[in-house]
């Protein structure tokens, strides 16, 4: 069994024309934007700000925005060379099938269905979280055995499973709904800059990089790897603490890489592909700037509260109803966040399956909506078990680990596949290849390294599982390995194309 055997990249497109496996294309580079930007702005603007802020940077937090945007601008650019150049679903595993070979495809599929299924149960329980505060500030209580961290949480069920009928009528429909969603989440957003302004205190800003302070060292399974094998002091505040809140805040602009996923129903994929992850960057990058600006100069960052830093800034300057609207903003937006994960995660065990990675039958895709109605209903039985019956709590940095072990890979494929096919059309490509490619691999690699002990335990367990069901089924029966056919009546098809 050759491990390395690849998929060449003229496969994998005439793979997208089968009738019975052929998604449809309806996507825009404006809707590629709008997926990209409602998934990146949810949990981390919400949350992330205030906690990194008070504990890691103080109003430097600007600067950790920064550093985290260019380190994942170069991964982005890596993501838009692949999706250009292979338009098709699947997004980190088509790209390392196509450069690296089926062994390594295979791990970061897998490694990615971890990142979805627990990114989209975590932040189920997150959206349950902020809805009974929401609630309660209308008098209406969810029973405790229902609510959030009671027996069964009951409302990220139930958001699971609305969000996942969505997906399985339409990728269309699923990005109406979606632009609707980011608009209001935008304007919530934009809401906290403009009205923060009038409170701000220039003296909050100083100083605006703090004095570094040495932290207590954390030990055992939840100190980060790196510490683990150096045995260095963590840091606090100075410029070591705006590096160390960097790779914090990096985990706020993870989900760009969703937008890949949609490349076979994207119209104009050469075209449109590169546009929408970056423009996702970009925009995101501005709000996340502005929001930290403006709340770090609302209250001092010694005062900041970690876990709701933008309601409570203006609780604490007196504007509870401006605290409402923030709260219901952080409801609206953290529903797309689920929304586009849910949709990821149909679209990389669609790609896995088709390959007969995974059972061919399941990419089957449903004959009136056009999408994987096997896949979108099993993602949505096991996000909706996991998000009502399992406290994730420690399992939120596994999502990390998926995603940055992604960009690693794909970042080594972008020079692996010019070597091997310097013929192919890239519409776009990376500046400086290879040399920015291994920077961004090598980056992401010392991000995955600062998570903990404990992170990489679990990691290693699900990958062990992963390289069980590779070498007991999938890699004996790949489409790669066997040479079967998608089973369709090529004659019918070629007389439905013609």
């Amino acid at each position: 069994m050759d491990l390395l055997r690849t998929k060449s990249v003229e496969q994998s497109i005439a793979d997208t024309d089968e009738p019975e496996y052929q998604l449809k294309k309806s996507l825009s580079a404006l809707d590629l934007t709008v997926f990209g930007v409602g998934v990146v702005i949810g949990a981390g603007i919400f949350t992330l700000t205030g906690r990194v802020a008070h504990t890691m940077t103080g109003p430097a937090i600007v600067l950790s925005f920064v550093l985290a945007a260019i380190c994942c601008g170069l991964a982005a650019m890596c993501y838009a060379e692949f999706a250009a150049s292979v338009p098709v679903s699947g997004s980190a595993y088509t790209f390392s099938y196509a450069s690296l070979g089926e062994f390594f495809a295979w791990i970061i599929g897998w490694d990615l269905i971890l990142e979805m299924f627990l990114g989209a149960s975590v932040v189920a329980q997150g959206w349950s979280a902020y809805l009974g505060v929401f609630l309660e500030n209308f008098g209406i209580i969810i029973p405790e055995q229902v609510a959030y961290g009671g027996v069964v949480d009951l409302p990220a069920v139930l958001l699971v499973c609305v969000l996942g009928v969505l997906v399985g009528f339409g990728i269309k429909e699923s990005m109406r709904v979606n632009m609707v969603l980011v608009a209001l989440k935008l304007f919530i957003v934009l809401f906290v800059i403009v009205a923060g302004l009038q409170f701000i205190n220039p003296a909050n800003y100083t100083p605006f990089v703090p004095e570094p302070q040495a932290t207590e060292a954390v030990t055992g399974w939840t100190q980060p790897l790196l510490q683990a094998l150096g045995g260095a002091a963590p840091m606090a505040f100075g410029w070591g603490g705006v590096i160390a809140g960097a790779s914090l805040v990096f985990f706020a602009y993870i989900g760009f890489d969703v937008v890949a996923t949609t490349a076979e129903e994207t119209k104009r994929p050469q075209r449109d592909l590169p546009i929408g992850i970056i423009a996702t960057l970009v925009i995101c990058t501005v709000l996340y700037c502005a929001v930290a600006l403006v709340v770090t100069g609302m209250v001092s960052y010694r005062d900041l509260d970690p876990a709701a830093a933008l309601a409570n800034a203006f609780v604490f300057h007196g504007q509870g109803w401006m605290a409402t609207l923030i709260s219901a903003g952080a409801v609206a937006g953290l529903t797309t966040v689920v929304l586009t994960l849910l949709v990821g995660a149909t679209r990389i065990i669609f790609a896995m399956s088709r390959d007969n990675l995974l059972p061919m039958s399941l990419a089957k895709v449903h004959p009136v909506h056009r999408t994987p109605a096997r896949i979108t209903a099993i993602v949505t039985v096991v996000c909706a078990l996991i998000a009502g019956l399992t406290p994730v709590g420690m399992l939120e940095e596994m999502v990390n680990i998926g995603t940055l072990s992604a960009f690693v890979l794909v970042s080594i494929g972008i020079p692996v596949l010019r070597k091997k096919r310097p013929d192919l059309p890239r519409s776009f490509k990376v500046p400086f290849s290879p040399v920015l490619p291994i920077i961004s691999a090598a980056i992401c690699l010392y991000l995955m390294l600062n998570l903990s002990v404990e992170t990489w335990i679990r990691f290693l367990v699900w990958l062990a599982i992963g390289l069980v069901i590779y070498f007991v089924w999938s890699g004996h029966h790949s489409r790669v390995q066997t040479g079967v056919e998608l089973p369709h009546d090529l004659k019918k098809a070629l007389g439905e194309n013609h």
